[in-house]
């Protein structure tokens, strides 16, 4: 997820449960290696082992050279983008358009993996659209090249993030590959986590938006897995602390101005639901300093809990927060 999964980011994940965290997507055009968005994102300093960096492009030269870059530049996995949807990904041929032409694909897993000498992983799609699905085709030549891990989002390219994701299909490819094969689209629960686990075969999930402002979810679906019980939800507190711990994360990460404004995203996953959050959303928005920035979080955050000493309800707010509201409880 570009503009999200950076380093603050997957620190944060890795540190709430997640056994692998993915970098965010980087071009195989080496013209941009220099470019600040670049060089930030293979910026790995500090990071948990395993280091996972995601590479996308569609010629095949460019991406082997952009494996071994970042291979000599600290990643353990390379992981090939063939999944990502977005228009300017796919009008030029990267991400799932390459679905469409799989003499190409094959071109890019062999020049990729004979470039380097760590694990390299795939994630696609079930197909370019409902009437070409070749998740498998692609699953079984990924595998015969030497692929190490598959990635699967349960859509095609054209349903982008529509609809319900096609855990037949997922199901289909499992059983067609002996690679591990890691389950990816809608899963928002630890009971979803199971079921997807459960009816497609599949060896791992992977968590996408569900982790926005819920970073957490990660012990939850671990601590389900391995009970069949639930943790309780996270305290007002933590919510709190969690926040404000990854804003600082942010700010040194990007610097004051940016790291102000990639924060505002993130404060409004964290706080979306709990109860008033849609005018403080809306306030955040207009906030211009760090310092005025985390005034109003810890403002909130007060009146929120003044509300009640031991029970915060989230509610369903005008931004429609989900209507089987959790709750939170005030430490």
């Amino acid at each position: 997820m570009a503009g999200v999964t950076d380093r603050p980011f997957r620190q944060l994940c890795k540190k709430m449960g997640a056994g692998l965290a993915v970098s965010e997507m980087v071009t195989s055009n080496s013209l941009l290696y220099g470019s600040e968005k670049t060089k930030r994102r293979a910026n790995h300093a500090g990071e948990v082992n395993p280091i996972s960096v995601q590479i996308a492009g569609a010629d095949p030269k460019m991406m082997a050279e952009a494996a071994k870059h970042n291979v000599d530049n600290g990643a353990q996995i390379i992981d090939i983008n063939m999944g990502c949807p977005a228009k300017k990904i796919c009008n030029v041929m990267a991400g799932s358009a390459l679905l469409k032409d799989e003499p190409l694909v094959a071109q890019i897993l062999k020049a990729v993996i004979s470039a380097v000498d760590v694990p390299v992983t795939l994630k696609i799609r079930t197909g370019w659209d409902k009437q070409n699905r070749n998740a498998i085709t692609i699953a079984k030549m990924a595998e015969d090249i030497g692929i190490q891990a598959l990635a699967m989002h349960g859509r095609t390219r054209a349903c982008a993030y529509m609809g319900e994701a096609e855990y037949d299909t997922i199901a289909a490819v499992k059983q067609e590959i002996k690679i591990p094969l890691i389950a990816n689209g809608d899963i928002t629960t630890p009971e979803k986590a199971k079921f997807v686990l459960d009816y497609t075969g599949a060896d791992a999930v992977m968590i996408g938006r569900a982790a926005q402002g819920r970073p957490w979810i990660f012990r939850e679906i671990e601590h389900y897995l391995a009970t069949g019980t639930h943790l309780l939800a996270p305290t007002v507190d933590e919510i709190h602390a969690v926040m404000l711990e990854h804003l600082h994360d942010l700010y040194d990460f990007y610097g004051d101005l940016t790291g102000m404004r990639m924060a505002r995203k993130h404060i409004s996953w964290y706080t979306k639901g709990l109860a008033g959050s849609a005018q403080f959303r809306h306030t955040m928005n207009t906030l211009q300093t760090i310092e005025l920035q985390l005034q109003a979080i810890n403002d909130f955050f007060a009146e929120l809990k003044a509300r009640n000493d031991r029970l915060v309800y989230i509610e369903n707010d005008a931004e429609g927060a989900d209507s089987n509201a959790s709750e939170a409880l005030a430490a």
